[in-house]
């Protein structure tokens, strides 16, 4: 599945660079944290009621627990990074071959 993005300018509400990248990260991961800490507290309090306190302690995750886990933190990292995977992607988009060898030029020169 391509990711589609934006196209255009987006708005720029910090003169530091980077910094509107960041404050995005910083709000999905408040974002994750927040729905992370009610469905905790949803298992806890079943958990508690239920008396499956043991059982969680001694939980081994199959191999497909595991794979359904790394996909959906790929995903995260992927929202989590949104912003600056998209800024590489626009860069190597506006990359030419002379200005990969204009580079190479001016590092040997260097």
């Amino acid at each position: 599945m391509m990711r589609r993005h934006a196209r255009g300018k987006r708005p720029q509400f910090y003169e530091e660079t980077g910094l509107d990248q960041a404050m995005s990260m910083i709000l999905v991961l408040a974002s994750e944290f927040s729905a992370l800490r009610d469905r905790l507290d949803t298992v806890e309090r079943v958990a508690r009621d239920g008396g499956l306190g043991d059982a969680i302690e001694a939980y081994v995750p199959s191999q497909d627990v595991l794979e359904v886990r790394e996909t959906r933190r790929q995903a995260f990292l992927d929202r989590l990074y949104y912003l600056a995977l998209k800024d590489a992607a626009e860069a190597a988009e506006a990359d030419t071959p002379e200005r990969f060898a204009e580079t190479l030029t001016d590092i040997a020169k260097g």
